[in-house]
């Protein structure tokens, strides 16, 4: 007979063991405010491909010494870079903003337009490509897709840095983006037999299965990706949410305002039946007054979010409130991607 679990248990709903944060560890608050009960969703915060890409500007410091150049955020997240650019990381938008310089250039996760490359090597630049791995996977179905004459549609946000790095794997005019279902049932293509579509990989995983049926309900013979494109760690957040969205009275979702997933994790827990989403930073910037009447408040993390400020957030709850703290556990991640040869050396063998 399975032993009864407390208000306070921690529901896992795998079972599978896992290491744990400061913030699932630690006991509730002395006596301060009223009870809140918060849901911490997992999995959440960091995935590989954010790993791997901080871990590169931070090996590239350690081998060639500050500064390391990076185009664009390695990642969306102001306290990641902010870090980083305390041990000697420098930002640029564009390689035109560069000095003459032999340090490393690093280009971020998102991915970059295969001119950008293109000009690094003109210029002689030393430069290494933090590109996630899942989104060198998009772009290599793109160009293969082109390659095979097909016309192709890309599903995902104008403007966002993967779009344009995805974009510019092809000749301009070879991709459309569609951006909604509207977007689809409007669409054109040159050839209705000569079709195939890619994905951003941080999408709404509904939102974008509803575009899919769209296309293929028009284009029964379009082309998708052999798995599917949205990635392993989004789709999985976006699960832990729906989880315990309909359970809580408001959702926190650590992140930042320019990043792509945590932003459809606010989207993703309204739509799954949670009365308030709210996008928070840090816990500085925690919206003490949208938490007023709160009796349940589920907390969780974008895909760019260090696991400290999850910490952080559940600090500043529990000296306003009496925290009993449940975390509600979907599923298990075992992903991890390598750094470049130039960098192994000076770390941790890989």
């Amino acid at each position: 007979m399975p032993l009864p679990r407390t208000p306070c248990s921690q529901f896992r709903s795998d079972r599978l063991p896992r290491s744990r944060s400061v913030a699932e560890t630690q006991g509730t608050s002395g006596s301060r405010g009223a009870a809140l009960k918060v849901l911490l969703a997992a999995p959440r915060g960091f995935c590989a491909g954010v790993e791997r890409a901080i871990r590169m500007v931070e090996l590239a410091l350690k081998k060639y010494g500050a500064p390391v150049y990076v185009r664009h955020e390695i990642v969306h997240n102001r306290h990641v870079i902010e870090s980083l650019k305390a041990k000697g990381a420098i930002f640029v938008e564009e390689l035109s903003e560069l000095p003459e310089t032999t340090a490393p250039v690093i280009f971020s996760a998102h991915g970059v337009p295969q001119t950008v490359a293109a000009a690094a090597k003109a210029h002689n630049l030393f430069y290494l490509d933090a590109t996630c791995p899942l989104v060198s996977k998009v772009h290599a179905e793109a160009r293969d897709h082109y390659d095979g004459g097909l016309e192709i549609v890309l599903i995902g946000h104008a403007g966002h840095p993967e779009v344009v790095g995805t974009l510019g794997q092809l000749p301009a005019g070879a991709a459309t983006l569609v951006e909604t279902e509207e977007d689809a049932r409007r669409f054109c293509p040159r050839n209705p037999e000569r079709l195939a579509y890619v994905t951003q990989t941080t999408l709404s995983v509904d939102d974008t299965r509803a575009i899919i049926a769209t296309l293929k309900r028009r284009f029964p013979g379009i082309v998708g990706p052999r798995k599917e494109d949205i990635c392993y760690a989004t789709t999985n957040r976006q699960a832990a949410v729906k989880a315990i969205a309909a359970r809580c009275d408001a959702l926190l979702v650590v992140g930042a305002p320019n990043s792509s997933n945590s932003l459809r994790l606010v989207e993703v827990a309204r739509a799954a039946g949670c009365p308030k989403a709210l996008l928070v930073e840090a816990a500085a910037d925690l919206p003490w007054g949208e938490l007023a009447g709160v009796a349940t408040l589920g907390v969780t993390a974008s895909a760019s979010a260090p696991e400290q400020l999850v910490d952080e957030v559940i600090a500043a709850l529990r000296a306003r409130y009496e925290v009993c703290l449940e975390t509600v556990v979907t599923g298990e991640e075992r992903v991890a991607f390598n750094v470049p040869r130039e960098l192994r050396a000076a770390g941790t063998p890989e």
